[in-house]
């Protein structure tokens, strides 16, 4: 089998997001810190983005549609950071931790 042919599959693309997405819940669950969870929220989002532009070349019969969802999450992800990283900053200044067992004292 050819790389050509492993790349016109819809299922290779289709494993990928899944590798992808169980690599990004696996660390969610075992990460402690807001930094690592950051990170694996963002590979939750990039399997979902592989999986809409999968969709898009192999079965959507308008060819913008995957991409303009891809283009959302890709927004969705760059504010997720920006707003993650700055909430990550605010309580390591206030704990001098950025580990998840040292904020259950946070009040809301």
């Amino acid at each position: 089998m050819s790389i050509l042919a492993l790349y016109n599959n819809l299922n290779t693309f289709l494993y990928l997001a899944a590798l992808l997405f169980g690599m990004g819940i696996y660390g969610l669950v075992t990460r402690r810190t807001l930094i690592g969870m950051l990170i694996a929220s963002e590979l939750i989002l990039a399997a979902a983005s592989i999986n809409f532009m999968a969709f898009n070349r192999f079965t959507a019969p308008d060819p913008t549609v995957g991409q303009v969802f891809t283009l959302f999450i890709m927004a969705i992800a760059a504010a997720e950071a920006a707003i993650g990283l700055s909430i990550v900053i605010a309580v390591y200044r206030n704990y001098k931790s950025i580990d998840t067992e040292d904020l259950v004292e946070l009040k809301g």
